[in-house]
This record gives C-alpha cells, sequence and structure tokens, in this order.
C-alpha cells in the first residue's frame, strides 16, 4: 500500500491544503482542498472516498471531484461514511442548494456518485486492503481509519480530541507502524482546543501516554501561521516519541 499526502494543514494559503490523502491510485481518505493538487487522469482512476466526518474542511473536494469526472467515469464514485455524515451530506451539501444530487445525475439508475455507510468495527476490504473505521471524539459525528496491507497498518485518527476508546483498539494492532495525529492549536488556545474537540500539544501529550505500541508519529493539521509554534511545543512535551509535522507530498509504503 501507497499513501501520498495530498493535504495535511488546517486551513489553507501559501501552499497549505485541508485533508487529503490518496492510498494506492483509486482511494481517497477525506476529500479536502488537496484533491485540487490531483491531475484530471489521477482523479479519473479514484473509486472510493472514505470520509471521516463531515466538516468542509475534509470534504470540500467530493462536489468538484464527481463534477469533473462523473461523466467520463464507467461507473460512480463511491462516498463511504459513517450514516450520521452521509446524511448531513445529503441535507447540507448534495442537497440541489449547495450542490446537485449526484447521486441522482445523470439517472437514479446510473448516477455518477453513491453512498455507501460503514460503522465501527465493521472493516472493508477493496483488493487485500483493509480500511477499519475507528472511534473519534470530535464535534460531529467522526471517524478515523485504520489502513491495513497485511505487513503493516497506518493509523489515521481524523479529527479528535481525548478518547480513550481509541486506544483501547489502536493497542490491540499488532502491525501498527504509523500514527497520524492532530493538533490543530497551540496550547494558548488550549480553551478553544476543547470547545471544538481538538487537540492542542499538552492536551495530546496526555493522550500519547496511553499509546502502547510502537509507532512513528507524524502531526496533521496545524494551522497555517501556527505551524511552527505547536511543533516546537510538541516536542518539548513530546520528545519521547519523536513526533515530527506530516508534511504534503509525504508518500508512506507499508
Amino acid at each position: 500500500m501507497k499513501l501520498r499526502i495530498l493535504g495535511c494543514d488546517g486551513g489553507i494559503g501559501d501552499g497549505a491544503q485541508t485533508s487529503a490523502m490518496l492510498l494506492d491510485d483509486d482511494v481517497l481518505i477525506d476529500a479536502g482542498t488537496g484533491v485540487s493538487t490531483l491531475s484530471m487522469d489521477e482523479m479519473i482512476k479514484i473509486d472510493h472516498v472514505f470520509v471521516t466526518h463531515a466538516h468542509l474542511d475534509h470534504v470540500a473536494c467530493i462536489p468538484f471531484l464527481v463534477d469533473t469526472v462523473g461523466s467520463i467515469r464507467a461507473k460512480p464514485i463511491t462516498i463511504h461514511a459513517t450514516q450520521a455524515t452521509l446524511d448531513s451530506l445529503r441535507k447540507h451539501l448534495f442537497n440541489w442548494h449547495l450542490w446537485p444530487d449526484f447521486t441522482k445525475i445523470p439517472n437514479d439508475c446510473s448516477p455518477y456518485m453513491r453512498y455507501e455507510a460503514l460503522s465501527l468495527d465493521n472493516t472493508i476490504s477493496l483488493k487485500e486492503r483493509r480500511i477499519t473505521p475507528l472511534p473519534a471524539n470530535h464535534a460531529v459525528p467522526a471517524v478515523g481509519y485504520q489502513l491495513d496491507s497485511g505487513r503493516a497498518s497506518l493509523v489515521f485518527t481524523g479529527d479528535t480530541t481525548t478518547n480513550d476508546a481509541l486506544w483501547v483498539v489502536v493497542n490491540k494492532i499488532e502491525n501498527l507502524k504509523y500514527l497520524i495525529v492532530e493538533s490543530a492549536f497551540c496550547n494558548q488556545k488550549r480553551e478553544i482546543a476543547i470547545r471544538s474537540k481538538h487537540f492542542c500539544p499538552s492536551l495530546l501529550a496526555e493522550e500519547l501516554e496511553k499509546l502502547e505500541r510502537n509507532a512513528e508519529i507524524f502531526i496533521s493539521h496545524l494551522k497555517p501561521g501556527e505551524a511552527e509554534i505547536t511543533m516546537n511545543e510538541i516536542q518539548q512535551c513530546m520528545a519521547k516519541f519523536n513526533p515530527r509535522k506530516l508534511e504534503k507530498n509525504q508518500l508512506f509504503e507499508f
């Protein structure tokens, strides 16, 4: 399995792109503005989009992706998410007001896009790749994902905060190699992080003490303009974990 980071920032500007990761050449994990960096040929190959939650920075490019390549593909793009997230996409995005409902275009029998509900602990197998939703604790219903090649696993927490349920699952992953976890705010904004159910470095440091597996740790969702401050704080209070900043175009092979 190869995972390419298309976007991993907590905002846009000066090259920053929001959450999107390309698994091999046919699966997206989230579809934020990072999808806009793909070529037409790359977008045509995408068959599946696994969404962590319905916030705009994670779904912004689904409408443009489907609109751009839907008519030149042989089958619909499948959007995988929890039922609560799919309900939000139906009601608030693909509702004929903000964007057309591509599950009915060009018609109900042959749409450009289809929904598939997923649930925690329900692993989806795609060409020997195993994708499992993980518990997340965010301001809206959300999940993270375990990507398992058989040889190794990568865990992406998605947007989350303090969450004992996540570590119960993660600590059982014997082949865990990589952990991508967020820190959306610096410590000065700890109260905002708590209210919005994100991490800041002090909260994340407390949380990583629950991790019982060895893994390479990468930090996502850093705010443009605060990334350096936040990473300095992370490295000071979590030096033993050797956390590194997740970078756009970074490639993980596992």
